[in-house]
């Protein structure tokens, strides 16, 4: 966080001190305040970079609250303070370990000492701010880290998860072997699409056209579209993306294998919209299909069919509605948006 111009604080009630220090400090081009108690002070000390006090004011107030500020100092602070003392006699040794840092004059002061004492001052407070700003962006790569180890976690317990529903509901609707690998494979491969998305943006987010497009894409015709996509750029939290990735590859399998992209006629037609509702946002997403077969509901709900309507309203909340129209299949998913990242971004 970038911090104000120095500023040096002066604390000396009594005299022409506070007059003489200012004066010399704005002729070098240093800002400096004048405060007027002890208290008003140590207000103010947090955006300062130096104070010049007197050791008549120290002794005149109530010093409790200065040694308590600089008791609670953070690790990285050793605030500078600049003690001007009485002449001609010994500084009070217990001013001077109150203060801490502190570099003594002893009055009357030459310009130059005063200038080269707090130029010092505002040097080292200046190195100070920098090990604050190193330490703070430290911290703040330790926590990311911490979350993206957690989200780590949390994705992996989730993938095995569906890898483990995939063997299984594979297994039921394939009829041999061979039928049995390539329909497993093909959903491996494509829950391997959605995961290199999400993991080119720390595990957060995967956009919702390139999960259209790993799918989709072989099957547009370079010479007459079948396949339409139209909507916003929208990235997709990891828990909405990863069902809704594999939903996308179940509705391309099954048209590919009897709806509208079996046929050289087919087109389909995604389109989505983000809507208020309440208050949040939802995506709607709608899927079309024409000039392919007639179609007709299935006789019994396959593995397709099951994740389509029980898994995404499960794991992602999402109203679903599948249409089996004559002139083509309908999918229409309406979900939550989750607007906040679980990991910062760099």
């Amino acid at each position: 966080m970038p911090h104000p111009d120095p500023v040096v604080l002066i604390l000396a009630p009594a005299g022409r001190d506070a007059k003489v220090a200012a004066a010399i400090l704005e002729e070098i081009g240093i800002a400096s305040e004048t405060v007027p108690t002890l208290d008003a002070l140590v207000a103010d000390l947090d955006r300062a970079a130096c104070a010049v006090v007197t050791e008549e004011a120290l002794q005149r107030w109530d010093r409790r609250a200065i040694a308590q500020w600089v008791e609670r100092q953070p690790p990285w602070s050793d605030f500078p303070f600049v003690l001007l003392s009485y002449r001609g006699g010994q500084p009070d040794v217990r001013l001077t370990d109150l203060l801490g840092n502190a570099t003594v004059l002893e009055r009357p002061f030459h310009p130059a000492v005063l200038t080269n004492a707090v130029r010092s001052a505002l040097r080292a407070r200046r190195r100070q701010r920098e090990v604050q700003a190193h330490l703070e962006e430290r911290q703040r790569t330790h926590e990311r880290q911490a979350l993206l180890i957690r989200e780590l976690h949390h994705r992996v317990k989730n993938t095995l998860a569906t890898v483990q529903g995939l063997l299984g509901a594979t297994a039921r609707s394939s009829n041999d072997v061979n039928t049995f690998y390539h329909s497993f494979s093909d959903r491996i491969v494509s829950l391997g699409k959605t995961h290199n998305l999400l993991t080119e943006d720390y595990w957060q987010t995967a956009p919702l056209r390139d999960l259209l497009q790993n799918e989709l894409g072989p099957y547009n015709d370079a010479t007459a579209s079948r396949i339409s996509l139209e909507g916003p750029a929208i990235e997709l939290a990891a828990d909405l993306a990863v069902p809704t990735g594999m939903a996308i590859h179940e509705l391309t399998t099954n048209a590919a294998k009897h709806g509208a992209l079996s046929v050289p006629s087919g087109r389909i037609r995604v389109r989505w919209s983000i809507d208020q509702r309440g208050e949040g946002r939802v995506l709607d997403l709608d899927w079309t299909e024409s000039g392919g077969p007639a179609v007709t509901p299935p006789e019994r709900r396959g593995f397709g069919s099951t994740l389509l309507q029980r898994v995404l309203a499960q794991q992602c909340d999402a109203e679903v509605t599948i249409g089996y129209e004559a002139e083509g299949l309908r999918f229409r998913m309406i979900a939550p948006l989750k607007d906040d990242r679980l990991v910062p971004a760099y």
